[in-house]
Order: C-alpha cells, then sequence, then structure tokens
C-alpha cells in the first residue's frame, strides 16, 4: 500500500517558486567626516547580502541589522533571495506501518496507514534533495460542520499557514522537499489518535524513515512544528530513524504530564485534553469508531492524578510516563536541535526549554535556541505579537520581539544539517529580555550567572494565610545596583498546612516600583521537592516548599523594590483541593528567595544585538 500514490493539483502554478523578486544586490558605504580639529568621525555601514559571506545566508548575528535586502515588510521573514526551483504538482502517499500488539485498535480495526502530503522541487534528474516535514493531528480537524462547532480545517494536501506555507514560499525553491502527515487517526492517516502515545511515536518515526529512504531523497530529513506539531518533533527523536538529522521544535511539550502540571499544580485544560482530541478527530461513522486502548485510561487521568497524587493517583498506569519524550531523546537522538520558544507562551510553558536546552548540550545534542518575549507565536509574526501581548506579558518588548531575519537564521540551519553546506551555525542561545533588548549567550541560565539569595526575614509583608479568600504580599527591598534576572529564580518557602492533606500557592512576581508583572511560579505541596513525584501530606505539618520560577529574562533597575503576592491558584490553573482551608507561610528566615542574577554592561557588552529594523519600514 506505500507505493500507491494520488495526484492532484493544489493551485496554479504561476508566482508559486518566486514569491519575493529582489532586485540585484548592492552594496553601500557612507562616509560622514564630521571636522573637529583634525579628527575623523566614524563610518557607518549598510550591509548587502552577497558581499559578506562566502555563502550569501552566513550572516553573523551581529551584522544582520545593516542588511539591506531583507524584504520587511511582510507579514512574515522571507529568504532574501529566491531559490530557482518550481514546484511539482504533489503528490499523496500511504505509508505502512507495523505496531506492536499493544497498539492495537480496540473497536474497528484497519491497515496501520501514515498519510503524507509531499511537494518536490523541479530539480534535474538524479539530484539528491533532503525533506522538511511538519506532522499533526490539525489536518482535516474539527466539528465536521455540526451546528456552533464548524467546519474541518483543510486537509495535509493544502500548505498549512503555519510551518507548510512558510516552507513551501521560502524553501523549496532552494532545494528542498515539503511533507505535511497526519497523525494516526486523523486525516487520512487510519489507526487511533492517542495523543502523543507509543503508536503515534511509532507512526512518525516510519514516515522519517519513509522519507530519508526515497530514491530522491539525499537521505536527510527534519521536522518542523509549533505546539502539537513541535511535540512530534521529540517524538521522532524519541527512537530516531538514521535519516532524522534535525528537529526545530517550536512551544512543543517535553511530555503530556510535563505540559499540564507545574510542581503538582494542575492546569483547568488538563481535565478534558485526551477525550477533546478524540472528539475532535472522530467522525462518528464506523470508520471512525477506533478509540485506542489509552483513550480508555487517559481521560481518567488527569481526575486521579489531581484528586489523589499523594495516594498513586498519577502512578496506576504507565499513560504519563509513555509519554514523557524528553529522556529518550537525551538517550537516543544522534541529530540537532534548533529549540524555539515564547518566554510569554502560557500555552507551552518555557520551563519546557529550560533546563532542557542545557540537558541536550550535557547529552552531546547539538542545540541552538531563539527564545523572545512573543506568546505562543513563531518568531516572525508581527501583527500577531502585537494582538498577544500586554503590559507584563510581552508588550515591554515589542516590537523588537518580531525576528524577521528568521527565515535566514533557519535556512542557515538546515543548509548545514540537511545539505552539509558551509560552516556550522554557532550553538547558542538568542535570548530577549522583558524591556526588549536581545543578548547571545553560550548556552542559558549563563555560565557566569550567580545567586543573590534573600530570606524574607529582610522583607516586609501583609498576611500570613494562603486560601481561596486570603493572600499574602511580600516586599523584597530595593538593591544600589540593576537585578539583571536571567534563570529560573527559586522561592523556598516554609509553609504549614491546615485541617487537609494538601494545599497549593501560586506566586507572581513584580517590579514593585513599576508595578509590572515580570513572573511567576506555582506548586502543589505534595509535589514539595519539585518534579513529578508525589509525597503525602500530613494536616497541621510544616513544609518546605522548593518552588521554581517559570524561565525569566527581566532587568529590575537599581532603586526598584520587587513584590511578590502569594494567592491559592493564579491564571489558568486549578484551585487546590484544599483551596477553601489554605496553607500558613512562614515569612522569617526559614524561608529564601533566591534570584539569578547576570552583569551585563548596557552600552558595551558584547553579548548585545541588534535585530533588523522592520518597524520603521515603508510599505
Amino acid at each position: 500500500m506505500e507505493d500507491e500514490v494520488f495526484e492532484a493539483e493544489i493551485m496554479p502554478e504561476s508566482g508559486n517558486y518566486v514569491l519575493n523578486i529582489t532586485l540585484a544586490a548592492t552594496f553601500s558605504v557612507s562616509i560622514i567626516f564630521l571636522m573637529l580639529g583634525t579628527s575623523i568621525g566614524q563610518i557607518l555601514e549598510e550591509t548587502s547580502i552577497e558581499e559578506t559571506s562566502q555563502n550569501w545566508w552566513e550572516i553573523p548575528l551581529h551584522e544582520r541589522h545593516k542588511l539591506t535586502n531583507l524584504d520587511l515588510t511582510q507579514e512574515r521573514s522571507m529568504l532574501p533571495i529566491n531559490g530557482t526551483y518550481k514546484v511539482l504538482t504533489y503528490t499523496e502517499h500511504l505509508i505502512d506501518v507495523e505496531l506492536p500488539l499493544s497498539e492495537q485498535d480496540a473497536g474497528f480495526p484497519e491497515d496501520d496507514v501514515m498519510h503524507v502530503a509531499l511537494w518536490l522541487p523541479d530539480v534535474v534528474e538524479g539530484t539528491k534533495i533532503p525533506t522538511i516535514m511538519t506532522i499533526h493531528p490539525y489536518y482535516d480537524f474539527g466539528g465536521e460542520g455540526m451546528p456552533g462547532v464548524g467546519d474541518d480545517s483543510n486537509p495535509n494536501t493544502i500548505p498549512d499557514r503555519g510551518v507548510g506555507e512558510w516552507v513551501y514560499n521560502n524553501f523549496i525553491s532552494h532545494g528542498y522537499a515539503l511533507a505535511q502527515a497526519s497523525t494516526f487517526g486523523t486525516g487520512k492517516s487510519t489507526h487511533c489518535q492517542d495523543v502523543k502515545g507509543l503508536g503515534e511515536q511509532i507512526g512518525i518515526q516510519a514516515v522519517v524513515d519513509w522519507l530519508g529512504k526515497q530514491n530522491w531523497s539525499n537521505g536527510n530529513v527534519g521536522l518542523m512544528g509549533k505546539s502539537y506539531a513541535g511535540t512530534t518533533n521529540w517524538e521522532a527523536a524519541q527512537n530516531p530513524s538514521e535519516h532524522l538529522k534535525t528537529i526545530v521544535p517550536i512551544s512543543g511539550s517535553i511530555g503530556v504530564q510535563e505540559m499540564f502540571y507545574r510542581n503538582g499544580s494542575s492546569e483547568f485544560r488538563a481535565l478534558g485534553y485526551d477525550a477533546a482530541y478524540w472528539a475532535a478527530t472522530s467522525d462518528l461513522t464506523t470508520d471512525e469508531l477506533r478509540v485506542c486502548q489509552d483513550d480508555l485510561q487517559g481521560p481518567l487521568n488527569p481526575f486521579t492524578t489531581h484528586l489523589w497524587a499523594h495516594y498513586g493517583g498519577a502512578e496506576w498506569n504507565d499513560y504519563w510516563d509513555e509519554r514523557r519524550h524528553l529522556p529518550d531523546v537525551l538517550a537516543n537522538y544522534k541529530g540537532s536541535v534548533y529549540l524555539v520558544w515564547g518566554m510569554q507562551d502560557w500555552n507551552v510553558d518555557p520551563y519546557h526549554a529550560f533546563p532542557t536546552y542545557q540537558l541536550m548540550r550535557d547529552a552531546g545534542i547539538p542545540a541552538r535556541g531563539i527564545m523572545g518575549q512573543w506568546a505562543h507565536n513563531y518568531p516572525d509574526q508581527q501583527t500577531t505579537h502585537l494582538n498577544s501581548v500586554s503590559p507584563g506579558y510581552g508588550a515591554e518588548a515589542y516590537p523588537e520581539m518580531t525576528r524577521m531575519d528568521w527565515a535566514l537564521d533557519l535556512f542557515w540551519w538546515f543548509e548545514y544539517w540537511l545539505k552539509g553546506n558551509g560552516v556550522m551555525p554557532e550553538l547558542h542561545v538568542q535570548m530577549q529580555r522583558h524591556d526588549g533588548r536581545w543578548h547571545v549567550e553560550d548556552t542559558w541560565p549563563p555560565e557566569d550567572m550567580y545567586w543573590e539569595e534573600i530570606t524574607l526575614d529582610q522583607a516586609t509583608s501583609s498576611g500570613s494565610a494562603v486560601s481561596a479568600t486570603s493572600s499574602v504580599t511580600v516586599t523584597i527591598p530595593a538593591s544600589e545596583n540593576d537585578r539583571f534576572i536571567s534563570g529560573l529564580p527559586t522561592l523556598h518557602l516554609s509553609a504549614s498546612t491546615g485541617l487537609c492533606d494538601g494545599g497549593q500557592i501560586f506566586a507572581t512576581m513584580y517590579d514593585a516600583t513599576e508595578n509590572l508583572r515580570i513572573g511567576h511560579a506555582t506548586m502543589d505541596v505534595r509535589y514539595r521537592d519539585g518534579g513529578y513525584e508525589a509525597k503525602t501530606v500530613t494536616p497541621l505539618t510544616t513544609y518546605n516548599m522548593q518552588m521554581e520560577f517559570n524561565p525569566m529574562d527581566v532587568i529590575v533597575p537599581a532603586g526598584n523594590e520587587i513584590r511578590i503576592e502569594l494567592t491559592e491558584t493564579g491564571m489558568d490553573y486549578l484551585p487546590s483541593p484544599c483551596a477553601a482551608i489554605g496553607m500558613q507561610v512562614n515569612l522569617d528566615s526559614s524561608s529564601t528567595l533566591s534570584l539569578p542574577l547576570i552583569d551585563r554592561d548596557e552600552e558595551t557588552a558584547p553579548e548585545w544585538f541588534e535585530v533588523p529594523n522592520w518597524w520603521d519600514v515603508e510599505e
């Protein structure tokens, strides 16, 4: 069945491969002489791509803001030089997959096949090319036109608005194939939708292997995608095909339990996640009434974990462990990773990215990262960035957050890892501070980070009880120096339970002087040591809750105080089962706030770099 091919038209060919015709690159130098006695002023340069490097895409990060032939007026970033290849009409393929007995369907089983739509460039016969693939369940996804639900999304034979269309417009003409695949149980892929479980992982890995073995392929495959389509990148790398050379997970969770629980605190959406995906991918017809075995237990796990984790409610089956992707990646993957995250992402929080980045480097995985103060977005979405930020949640970093050089950055990555062209891109993290400034670090948190420890007996406070009806405010004295927080702050909080065997605390950090939110943390006392193993809790007992904030890259100026508000819950997290009773916090020397700080001269530090100034360009 894997050789069965279907052909169809997607759109008129004219204009498909020439999407941004640029004029021949120019090189100009403006020399300004400031005659002050005999002195000569500085030379200002504007740089054109062809004259900066042997390969036009190898533009150093610190030089890109000088480029004159980047098109900064488009909806998303574009490559400054068009490729020469036309795009062939897409083809469709069904790929047979062998699944273990544990992953066979219940209900109405049929042959296990994955469906792939494939676009190839019209290259000279015998030319071998790599593939960029995106794979997720969102093709032909939705409500089947039912009232109040809406129509299904487009099938995978139409380039999607996230990765597919962008790769189609930028990369195919440069000699890359584009593959769009549906995960099991979605689109035209059969089997069942087991939401990131073993069956889905095997299906993804099979498609990668098939793509790498085609006679037109150079044997190299890269994956790319955001959100669920980013998680599938990790799934592909768990037990990877030898053909998987690089992945670009964009806000893709490293595990299902990791996505819904932070230090044991549960998000609201955890309760209906598995059931919602099964409902959205089932058409209520005989051939769609396929049920994965995990679908019978998956919807129950969030409830048992939230209510009875300290009594084994998270461990009565292997549902969470089967969907914990990162350990397998660190142990088995031999390719590279280009990691992308929004520091204000509340859908898949940035704690998935850190300390993951350094763990990958420690495991010998070449990794590069780009992290801006955007939300659950791509790095180069101008309008989307504007519409998804607010004060304290990224607004202070706009418009510098939008990276209209991202296509260029990623092209360099793909050229090296999928084609073997040029020099290897630097392995580093491009990080945006909350005030908009960008700095590049060898790793993050930076290696020269140091800790400022502040016991809470040095702070002023109001309140002592945290419950559904009460909160606590703690104010940290100002420092004589700027506090450049770059890492994951911790709050080790001494807290006592009431007449209940649980409790939860949500901490929000502010620049108190500016009254600006800058970070948050949350913890369920059953997970007081962090991680994903619950411990029993005894009423009327004091515990040390080792809270860790989400990753922060923030400047608190000298003279500004820091405020921390402690509430029972916050944002999209569920209240604790013990919310009405709450907990008492001890605001003395037994509780400590630790801030990860770095020193960077605001004017001369070499880590700072400017990004292309798209916001002052007229269309």
